[in-house]
């Protein structure tokens, strides 16, 4: 029988194993000044990465994500056969039906009858898949579950919008959980939703919104920012939005020993270290290298935190990030 959770944990989980996967191609800044035609290092100074990875226009979404589920697998000396849920948590699915998680458990070749299904909040996807696979743990629904992200932001980018294009990479990673023996988990989680910035970043196409019935352009299989708008927007609301999560996990912020951010820029991130007042040593950047990976970018970042010995068993941790809608998502934990 399991111990009874650690007072102050809501919801145990236990992340046993993580694994990322990368495109072969490494796309860096000075190739697209060429590309670009741009003088040489205007696009590493205007993104802040030195170099991303990009997926070539055929290569599939489910493989790249059956790799990092393979990868944490090894890296656990997991059996394919213990896992008994996959969680698809990306913000692109690879098509409209069925859903990802069959195609991702197809690509790995897992055994037949495992369970799946998607979630979706856009780059924070793996906040919200993280909460509800804890939820499932402790009702004895599952005993092994695997979150995996995957997203190819290259397919939709829009390269002439100089902001949002030249940010992005491709990538997948998966992070394998149980409920352990209640010593660990999750201490507070909270998502919010705020529906009047819901056009300030956008895929349009892929529903039924835009279809070859209801009208369809090219562009709007192309993702839509609205960079400056959005940026004020969310400011706007994060020193409240971290004010009621730390009040909701019973914690100051110099108690936080790990922040493991959505990689969304390197001025977000910039914005962020100081918005946090936190060290170096504390947050989590790993963007120069990867870039913005979309929903693959936490667990991503979180998998190098983990290697590197930056989450430290029973110090608390956190993952956060803002997203598509817009919606605010952030879980505080203990490893």
């Amino acid at each position: 029988m399991d111990a009874p959770a650690r007072p102050g944990v809501t919801s145990a989980v236990k992340i046993i194993a993580t694994g990322i996967a990368l495109p072969p191609d490494r796309i860096s800044s000075s190739s697209l000044d060429i590309k670009l035609g741009k003088p040489p290092g205007y696009v590493e100074k205007r993104s802040g990465i030195a170099w991303r990875y990009h997926a070539s226009d055929d290569a599939s979404q489910a493989e790249l994500a059956a790799q990092a589920l393979h990868n944490a697998l090894r890296a656990g000396s997991l059996a394919p056969s213990s896992v008994d849920l996959l969680i698809c948590a990306s913000a692109i699915a690879v098509q409209a039906l069925p859903c990802s998680a069959i195609h991702i458990l197809k690509a790995a070749a897992m055994p037949a009858g495992v369970a799946g299904f998607d979630i979706n909040s856009s780059c924070v996807s793996f906040i919200s898949a993280l909460e509800v696979a804890a939820g499932l743990l402790n009702s004895g629904a599952y005993r092994r579950i695997a979150i995996v992200s995957a997203d190819l932001a290259s397919r939709g980018i829009d390269w002439a919008h100089e902001e949002s294009s030249l940010i992005f990479g491709d990538g997948a990673a998966c992070a394998i959980v149980e409920r352990g023996d209640g010593t660990c988990g999750i201490l507070a989680s909270l998502i919010e939703m705020y529906p009047d910035g819901s056009d300030l970043c956008e895929i349009r196409a892929g529903g039924t919104r835009r279809n070859p019935r209801a009208g369809i352009s090219d562009a709007d299989f192309l993702f839509h920012m609205q960079g400056k708008p959005l940026f004020r927007y969310a400011s706007s609301l994060i020193d409240d939005y971290f004010a009621r999560l730390l009040a909701k996990s019973g914690l100051r912020l110099n108690e936080i020993a790990t922040v493991v951010p959505h990689q969304a820029s390197h001025l977000s991130l910039e914005h962020m270290r100081r918005r946090l007042n936190v060290p170096e040593s504390v947050l989590i950047d790993v963007y120069r290298h990867y870039g913005n990976q979309v929903a693959a970018s936490i667990p991503t970042a979180l998998h190098e935190a983990i290697i590197g010995g930056r989450l430290i068993p029973g110090q608390p941790a956190m993952l956060i990030g803002t997203a598509a809608g817009v919606t605010l998502a952030g879980l505080v934990f203990l490893p």
